[in-house]
C-alpha cells in the first residue's frame, strides 16, 4: 500500500529529483507548487529562465521542463504513488505546463524499469569522446522504445545521414558563434560556483578533426582547453515528434528523459546536441527528404565513455512552495 500522508521530507527528494533533469544551458527553468488538499504537484515553466534568443518561442524550455516531469513521475512511483499526470491543464495559465496527482491507488503503475529512479541521480551529460563502439541492437532497441511510449520517436539514421545532421549541427554552431547576441547568451550561462548553469569542467573540449561540432558555450572556440579527437563515426539518434505544439513538446521532454535515463541504466553515455534545433532554416532541415522525421525535437549523440561531470542544481526549497 502507498503511504497515507506526504511528509516533508519525502515531498523535498520528489522536487529534488525532478530538478535532477537536464535543461538547455542546465537553466532550470521550473518551479513547483504542492496543492496539499489535493495532493497535486503543479510543474510551472519560469518564462524570466528562458532563453530569449536561442529558444525565442519556447520549444527547448517546454523540453526541458517534459524532462523534469518525467523524473517526477518515476520518483512519485518509487516512493509508492500513482502519478495521475495533466499536461497543459489549464489554457487560462501558460506557465502551468503539467500537473501531478499523487492518487493512493492500491496498485502503482509498473510502466517503468525500477532502475530508471536510481539512473536519475546518475544521470550526467558527457562531452567526452567515446570509444567507438557500437550499441547492441538490443539497446537501441530498447530505446526507441522508451521514446515510443512517451509519444515520440527516436530514430538512428544510417553514417550518410548522420554525416549530413551533424554537418547541420556544424553550420549553427558556427552562426551561433558569429551572433553576438547568441555568443552572450551562451557566456551568461557559463558559471562557477551558481546553483545553475555550467561551470568549467562540464564544458567539452573541441574535436581535432571537426567531425563533431558540441558546443562552445564562450563563443570562441577556447572553451574545455585544447582540441582532443573524438570518435571518427559518432551515433547519433534523432528524437522526433508527430506534430509540434506545446504538448508534443512537453511528450518530447518526458521521451529524452526515458531514453536517458534508460542509457545511464545501461552505462551508455549522451551528449545533446541542439544548436540545428535554434535556427528555424537548419531544423526544417534536419526533417526533409523522405524516411525522415519531420518535427525533429533534438539529436542525441550516444557511446561508451567517461561518465560525465555533475552539473549544480537548485535546491528543492528554492524551487518549491506550499499552498493552495
Amino acid at each position: 500500500m502507498p503511504p497515507t500522508t506526504l511528509d516533508a521530507t519525502t515531498l523535498e527528494k520528489l522536487v529534488s529529483a525532478a530538478v535532477a533533469a537536464p535543461s538547455i544551458h542546465n537553466t532550470q527553468p521550473w518551479h513547483y507548487r504542492l496543492d496539499p488538499g489535493t495532493a497535486t504537484l503543479q510543474v510551472r515553466a519560469v518564462a524570466g529562465r528562458a532563453l530569449r534568443h536561442a529558444d525565442p518561442v519556447g520549444r527547448a524550455l517546454h523540453i526541458s521542463v517534459g524532462a523534469a516531469l518525467f523524473n517526477l513521475r518515476v520518483a512519485v512511483a518509487h516512493t509508492g504513488w500513482e502519478p495521475v499526470v495533466r499536461t497543459l491543464p489549464s489554457p487560462a495559465e501558460p506557465d502551468l505546463p503539467a500537473t501531478v496527482l499523487l492518487a493512493r491507488g492500491v496498485c502503482v503503475s509498473r510502466r517503468h524499469r525500477p532502475e530508471l529512479y536510481d539512473a536519475l541521480w546518475r544521470r550526467h551529460s558527457s562531452r567526452s569522446p567515446f570509444s567507438g563502439h557500437p550499441l547492441p541492437p538490443e539497446t537501441t532497441a530498447e530505446l526507441i522504445e522508451a521514446a515510443r511510449v512517451e509519444g515520440a520517436s527516436l530514430w538512428f539514421p544510417p553514417a550518410a545521414e548522420t554525416t549530413r545532421l551533424l554537418r547541420l549541427t556544424g553550420q549553427a554552431e558556427r552562426r551561433n558563434a558569429e551572433t553576438a547576441e547568441r555568443r552572450a547568451e551562451g557566456r551568461a550561462w557559463l558559471r562557477e560556483g551558481a546553483s545553475d548553469g555550467l561551470p568549467g569542467s562540464a564544458v567539452g573540449r573541441r574535436d581535432a578533426d571537426g567531425r563533431l561540432p558540441l558546443r562552445d558555450f564562450s563563443g570562441v572556440g577556447a572553451a574545455g582547453g585544447p582540441p582532443v579527437r573524438f570518435e571518427p563515426r559518432p551515433t547519433v539518434a534523432v528524437l522526433a515528434t508527430a506534430h509540434d505544439r506545446r504538448a508534443d513538446w512537453l511528450r518530447a521532454g518526458q521521451a529524452l528523459e526515458h531514453v536517458l535515463l534508460a542509457t545511464t541504466a545501461r552505462s551508455v553515455r549522451t551528449t545533446l546536441l541542439h544548436q540545428a534545433l535554434e535556427w528555424p532554416d537548419l531544423r526544417t532541415a534536419l526533417g526533409e527528404g523522405p524516411g525522415r522525421p519531420r518535427h525533429v525535437q533534438l539529436l542525441i549523440r550516444l557511446g561508451y565513455g567517461p561518465e560525465g561531470p555533475a552539473t549544480p542544481r537548485r535546491s528543492a526549497r528554492e524551487v518549491l512552495e506550499t499552498g493552495p
